[in-house]
């Protein structure tokens, strides 16, 4: 008889595989908490006009959206056929502006601020009496960097 045994084989032990169902409902319920769906609801109709020269904004944190057009079909029994203002989901008027731009301002680092931008999305249906009120407002306001949404394409000639 010998005093030393032969390693028969070195098999590195299985890696238990029991917790593995609740790291993968944790990763899920992770990512069901932090994804954003869709910021807001639109009530109003918005198709923003073509345009050939555009620039995409960088920082969408920094940006926040001011909807102009006419209520959709659902709602216009309650708020009429006239253009009107949507802020976040809820149509509100040009006074209302200065308290959701400084809303939005307190979401951001005040080291960026000054970046903040107003986008504008309008219809292109709209008569511009109402889109000059509201940066009429945002002036007022200090708010000077002003964007308006469009969708690449080229411009059509009137005939």
């Amino acid at each position: 008889m010998s005093k030393f045994q032969k390693k028969r084989g070195d098999t590195a032990p299985t890696i238990s595989t029991a917790s593995l169902p609740d790291i993968v409902f944790i990763l899920l319920f992770f990512f069901m908490v932090i994804t954003k769906m869709r910021e807001t609801d639109l009530k109003v109709k918005v198709t923003v006009p073509n345009a050939t020269e555009l620039e995409k904004l960088e920082q969408k944190t920094l940006v926040h959206y001011i909807y102009i057009g006419r209520p959709m079909q659902q709602y216009q029994a309650i708020y009429g056929t006239a253009p009107r203002i949507q802020l976040d989901d809820s149509f509100k008027t040009v006074d209302d502006i200065p308290l959701f731009v400084e809303n939005h301002k307190q979401t951001v680092q005040p080291a960026l601020r000054a970046r903040i931008t107003s986008s504008l999305r309008v219809d292109g249906d709209i008569t511009m009496g109402i889109v000059q009120d509201v940066k009429t407002k945002l002036r007022k306001i200090g708010q000077l960097k002003v964007n308006y949404a469009a969708r690449r394409g080229a411009n059509k000639k009137p005939e």
